[in-house]
């Protein structure tokens, strides 16, 4: 039980932390510079979730999602996934509709957002359209991958200046 609060905390700080992280990061914080605003650019990206790894079991989609920050508005993230076959075990793309499911990998008010065979080929692609927390997990064995797997990750899309 104990274990399971601590990792519950430490998750919540890592959210915390990247959310904060990520909202400073679009800042000015009064330099002197010229705006040339952190020369980010104008145009979304399409980011493959997990970069060379891609979405499977094992990977830490938090920590990440932490290195690859900051997210912008209208970026695609692209979950790329074996379909389920003899050899690999099935994958899949949930929306959870709040930190405190985040948290505890719990699928009930999750939406589905790309089934198990969704992720093949180019991926499945996901748009973030508005400046809101976005939780996403993977929900096969009832949120086992989510759980054990450390397949969840949380954004908040920033404006692009």
């Amino acid at each position: 039980m104990g274990s399971k609060f601590a990792h519950g905390a430490l998750v919540l700080v890592l959210v915390a932390a990247s959310m904060v992280g990520a909202s400073l990061a679009n800042k000015d914080l009064g330099s002197h510079r010229p705006h040339n605003r952190h020369n980010h650019t104008t145009s979304p990206k399409k980011i493959i979730v997990g970069g060379s790894q891609n979405w499977h079991f094992g990977v830490n989609y938090t920590d990440w999602s932490l290195k690859t920050a900051p997210f912008y508005l209208n970026d695609t993230l692209v979950f790329k996934y074996d379909p389920p076959s003899n050899t690999t075990f099935p994958h899949s793309v949930y929306l959870l509709p709040n930190l405190k499911s985040f948290l505890n990998c719990d699928l009930r008010r999750a939406k589905v957002i790309a089934n198990p065979t969704q992720g093949s080929g180019n991926g499945f692609e996901f748009v973030l359209k508005k400046r809101k927390p976005y939780y996403l997990a993977c929900g096969e064995r009832n949120g086992f991958h989510c759980k054990v797997g450390l397949m969840k990750f949380a954004v908040v899309p920033l404006r692009r200046y």
